[in-house]
């Protein structure tokens, strides 16, 4: 039997950043819908993933309430070291001219201001969660999206169950196969990298004393980056085939090839826990807006991690969408129009079309060992550390301070 109710907002994708524009809609009735249990995602094996995040999007947590939880569970990251590394099997090469240091007086704040912080996935699905559970939010997991149906007036989102809701708009976050960007018709375009990330966590036998490692090798980047108590979050970028034998071979075989890549400078490594095996590609929509539909997160870009910037520009699209639509509805205006939806469109066109042209370059002029090239971004890397400013540019536009920023970002109430 088929039952309908009108909200505000429907959310489809109950992840970080669909869960994060459910709390930022301040006075709306929202429900959000997802396909998994929520508890599901909480556990330690749902993906082993941890996320870099850039004190902007620490703001917009600060202003929803939930940062003083996630502070509790995060590592503030103090310093990143960028090195152009060595051939596999030749440990120890590299760390000369093609050495890159940031660290926190390159931000331009205070001497102790975190270049970011790292945590846990997990931790930031159940501080979230938490938070949604006392808010007015409806949620309702698990549920199969049936259709979605748009007209001039409303969208709305069927339920296997029979449960219609109908809002003024349907919001996009279930991730890169999203089912809200294929029922509005918005095409995608990209390309598969040949690569996999491989996620795991390991135990340090030395302190990481904050310091994020980004080593780059023929296969692609090894991201070594700190987490609490003494333990780092890898991300380990290689061919597909290599990656799934690093996934489905002996831990003994894992750690030896981990030392074999990055050497002893954190001592031996020892995995706790899974592993995972992520294949990595690019893929942008020709728009983030439809008939009363928006996309935030991987449903609208989906980038290779290589700089740490896939949640962050996910959370970017959170608080531009969510102050557009509470100010359309402040003026009176219907905040599913194609008019009001255009501007969250124009805000976010450039600066994802930026970032995922930046990662793409960076992964294609790293992931490879051509002497020419190795000797280009070796100068380059070296060039760069030598110009403050440089340096500086680099960090503010990583930590999310610059440019035409949505209030929520800055640490403002919409």
């Amino acid at each position: 039997m088929e039952t309908s109710s009108s909200r505000d907002v429907v959310i489809v994708g109950g992840g970080v950043t669909g869960a994060t524009l459910a709390l930022a809609q301040a006075g709306l009735e929202v429900v959000l819908i997802d396909a998994q249990p929520m508890s599901a995602v909480l556990t330690p094996d749902f993906d082993g993933r941890a996320s870099a995040i850039a004190a902007a999007s620490m703001n917009q947590w600060r202003v929803l309430g939930i940062a003083e939880e996630l502070l509790a569970v995060a590592q503030p990251i103090r310093s990143i070291l960028v090195t152009d590394g060595a051939a596999p099997g030749a440990t120890g090469r590299g760390i000369g001219a093609g050495l890159l240091r940031f660290d926190a007086e390159d931000l331009g704040d205070a001497p102790d201001t975190p270049l970011g912080f790292m945590v846990e996935n997990r931790h930031i699905r159940a501080v979230v969660g938490q938070a949604l559970a006392t808010a007015k939010v409806q949620i309702v997991a698990p549920a199969q999206v049936l259709a979605i149906d748009v007209d001039v007036k409303a969208a709305r989102v069927r339920l296997a169950d029979g449960r219609v809701f109908t809002a003024p708009l349907v919001v996009g976050a279930e991730g890169r196969r999203s089912g809200v960007r294929e029922a509005a018709g918005i095409r995608t375009y990209g390309w598969s990298y040949g690569q996999s990330g491989v996620v795991a966590t390991v135990a340090l036998s030395e302190p990481h004393d904050g310091v994020a490692h980004e080593y780059f090798l023929p296969g692609g980047p090894l991201a070594i980056l700190p987490l609490t108590g003494q333990r780092a979050s890898l991300v380990w970028t290689e061919k597909a085939a290599l990656a799934e034998a690093l996934v489905a071979g002996s831990v003994e075989a894992f750690e030896a090839h981990l030392a074999r890549r990055f050497g002893d400078r954190l001592g031996p490594a020892r995995l706790i826990g899974s592993r995972f095996n992520f294949p990595l590609a690019l893929q942008l929509t020709e728009q983030i807006v439809g008939a009363r539909t928006a996309l935030i997160g991987d449903a609208a870009h989906a980038i290779h991690p290589i700089a740490g910037q896939g949640l962050n520009l996910g959370l970017k699209d959170v608080a531009a969408l969510a102050q557009v639509i509470v100010e359309a509805r402040r003026l009176g205006e219907d905040w599913g129009s194609e008019l009001v939806l255009e501007r969250y469109a124009r805000w976010r066109r450039f600066d994802v079309a930026a970032v995922a042209a930046a990662s793409d370059l960076f992964t294609r002029l790293f992931s490879n060992d051509i002497p020419v090239l190795r000797a280009v971004r070796g100068a380059g890397l070296a060039l760069v550390n030598r110009i403050k400013p440089a340096r500086r540019l680099f960090v503010r536009e990583a930590a999310g301070v610059v440019g035409d920023r949505p209030r929520l970002l800055m640490g403002e109430r919409l």
